[in-house]
């Protein structure tokens, strides 16, 4: 249901440009088609919400937390219906998802393409870490080239290319150009960051640019720097920033410390399909199928 609802939420609608012709939606379908996933999303989410009230579900997890919290959730007598807690269960799993799965892809994918970063980063896994036990979050700190990777997959691939649409509180000037109140703005941060006035071969997959010495050793991906700026930046920033960046570099980490990795078939790395489908975030058009081989002591991987 994510991936369907990005994949719908990122294709053109005739009513946004031309709010006239919106009644042309009749033909085009895009309403009914949203309107019939929500109604899918609510059904799932009502279902996990009656069984955590029924005592079924899990206890002290979040949901059960915003549960207890429904009657005072502010501590002044402030309500929390179960429309709300759906709503923010939904933009956790939309937003949490898909996003940090899709560039835990691209970095893999871009790291059996340069099969020299990826000994590279293993290098630095067995030193920091070593082969003894699985890396965690204390870790990651320590891990200065893994870093380095994740930040060049949010530039070269960002998980929400347009960023989200925006709507102008009042009129302004940007650059010259007039941008009335009530427009719809679109960021789009996937070029932006392969703008060659701001990168040197921005097409290149090259994580040595945010290290001492690289082009840009002094750039975040925190909404600090304009030039790469995946989650966005300002008051309106993603919420979920340290979630999301964290999650994508332990599950990258895990990947690159526990595996070695081969292509299906006996693909040619060099010959890995990069294209990108078209959504509201970027997944790639080829799905990427590797077959894993264990590089660590069994005992590690514990009964799993």
């Amino acid at each position: 249901m994510v991936v369907e609802l990005m994949v719908l939420a990122g294709e053109f609608y005739l009513g946004d440009f031309v709010p006239a012709l919106d009644w042309l939606d009749i033909l085009q379908g895009k309403k009914n088609q949203m309107k019939k996933l929500h109604i899918r999303f609510d059904t799932f989410l009502h279902g996990i919400l009656e069984e955590h009230k029924s005592g079924k579900g899990g206890h002290g997890d979040l949901l059960s937390t915003l549960i207890s919290l429904k009657d005072d959730a502010d501590g002044e007598g402030g309500k929390l219906s179960d429309v709300e807690i759906k709503a923010l269960l939904s933009g956790l799993f939309v937003a949490g998802t898909d996003t940090s799965s899709s560039t835990v892809e691209w970095a893999m994918a871009e790291l059996i393409r340069h099969p020299e970063l990826l000994k590279q980063a293993q290098k630095e896994m067995d030193t920091v870490v070593g082969r003894d036990r699985l890396v965690t979050e204390l870790d990651l700190n320590e891990l200065t080239f893994l870093q380095a990777i994740v930040k060049e997959t949010f530039r070269l691939h960002p998980s929400t290319p347009l960023s989200l649409p925006r709507i102008a509180s009042e009129s302004c000037e940007v650059d010259g150009y007039y941008i009335p109140q009530g427009s719809t703005l679109l960021v789009n941060v996937w070029a932006i960051a392969r703008d060659p006035n701001m990168w040197a071969d921005p097409l290149e997959f090259r994580p040595t640019r945010f290290l001492p010495g690289g082009e840009k050793p002094n750039v975040d991906v925190q909404g600090n720097n304009f030039e790469v700026i995946p989650f966005g930046a300002g008051r309106r920033i993603c919420v979920g920033i340290s979630l999301g960046l964290r999650m994508v570099q332990l599950l990258v980490a895990t990947l690159i410390q526990t595996f070695d990795w081969e292509l299906a078939n006996g693909l040619n790395p060099e010959k890995l399909n990069m294209d990108e489908a078209y959504g509201l975030t970027l997944q790639k058009a080829e799905p990427l199928m590797v077959h894993p081989k264990p590089r660590l002591a069994p005992h590690v991987y514990g009964s799993h």
